[in-house]
């Protein structure tokens, strides 16, 4: 039985903009009734007894802490620059947009 009608995905392709063809409306209303149908089956086996992961190994992010340190100033940054404007790097133009 099917859970999304061709109507259905018509209109999410209509609400994202997303112009589509017959063919490709009956095509994704089955694809997304497989999708829908896999989110189901894990719905069931899922349990409060489950925590949910993100990933089958415990992750851990391993920071260090912000210390200020000494950094370049704004000459010796731009030092090596073959162009500069305004403390700041000179790029060409590539957008042909007006400066």
């Amino acid at each position: 039985m099917s859970q999304l009608s061709r109507s259905d995905v018509a209109n999410l392709a209509r609400l994202a903009r997303i112009d589509m063809t017959d063919a490709e409306l009956d095509h994704l209303a089955t694809e997304m009734d497989v999708i829908l149908a896999a989110v189901a089956r894990v719905q069931e086996v899922a349990t409060p007894e489950i925590a949910p992961t993100s990933h089958p190994i415990p992750i851990h992010n391993v920071t260090r802490p912000d210390v200020v340190s000494a950094s370049l100033t704004p000459e010796a940054a731009l030092s090596g620059a073959p162009a500069q404007e305004d403390n700041r790097f000179r790029v060409p133009q590539i957008l042909g947009e007006e400066a």
